[in-house]
């Protein structure tokens, strides 16, 4: 092992944040690595427009790098805290898994159904990474569904020009929208994160002190807990119905068109 990778450090304040590089620094140097001060950058993730900024962060006398947006296990995080980047790169990597196979899915002479079971397998799922997570607005359901209809009216063998619904598409390859396949999957974490004991790590979202944080004008950014609360309210579900996890289960999956 030459090069270790995809280190992240976070603390509330630039001193916080120098001391733990400082530390990272000696303990790699004492076990004979080497840390890259031209490839390590810091990102403040300032979520309210009346904080001032933190400064410089440095390292020893050199001054790090500042990123609006760095990539961690696959996501995009900016520093603004949308998620605009993030979406545009998992429709990327859609569209670069159904090109590498576009030899099967465009054939003809492949039933629509298998195609449809393929893209399930392989194309949504690159596509969906991390999107339990997401606090997704309208712009971005639509992004997604326009990019997946593409594919979908592609495989199909079909254009608008045709004048077929999408329902009728999904239908015939055997794919549910993925707007709700987006719901099922963020009502499953959610469920999940229920279930944890009180003290898990996953839970410490819940008791995070926010009253620091000074809102600026208009209207709040769209959290994901806001998204929960319109898909319980949706689905017609209960937070105490995610302790009885095969029931959950149940009322939230979405099947595909048989």
């Amino acid at each position: 092992m030459l090069f270790p990778d995809d280190i992240l450090l976070v603390d509330k304040t630039r001193e916080g944040v120098e001391g733990k590089l400082e530390l990272w620094r000696s303990t790699l140097e004492s076990k004979g690595f080497r840390l890259s001060r031209s490839k390590t950058e810091y990102m403040e993730c300032n979520f309210s427009s009346n904080r001032p900024t933190e400064g410089i962060v440095t390292l020893g006398d050199q001054v790090i790098n500042k990123s609006t947006r760095f990539r961690y296990l696959g996501s995009i995080v900016q520093s603004d805290g949308e998620i605009d980047g993030d979406i545009i790169s998992r429709i990327q990597v859609g569209w670069l898994k159904w090109r590498n196979a576009s030899g099967l899915l465009c054939d003809r002479n492949v039933p629509l159904k298998l195609k449809g079971k393929f893209y399930k397998m392989v194309v949504r799922p690159a596509m969906l990474y991390g999107a339990e997570c997401w606090p997704l607005k309208e712009k971005h359901n639509t992004k997604l569904s326009v990019a997946e209809m593409r594919m979908l009216r592609w495989m199909s063998g079909f254009t608008l020009r045709d004048k077929i619904r999408n329902e009728h598409i999904r239908e015939k390859v055997g794919v549910a929208p993925i707007e709700d396949k987006i719901r099922e999957s963020r009502l499953r974490w959610f469920g999940h994160i229920k279930r944890r004991p009180s003290d898990d790590p996953v839970k410490r979202v819940e008791v995070l002190d926010l009253t620091y944080i000074k809102k600026g004008r208009g209207r709040p950014k769209k959290t994901w807990l806001e998204n929960i609360r319109n898909d319980l309210s949706l689905l017609d579900l209960n937070e105490n119905l995610t302790f009885n996890r095969t029931q959950w289960r149940k009322r939230i999956h979405i099947a595909d068109p048989t």
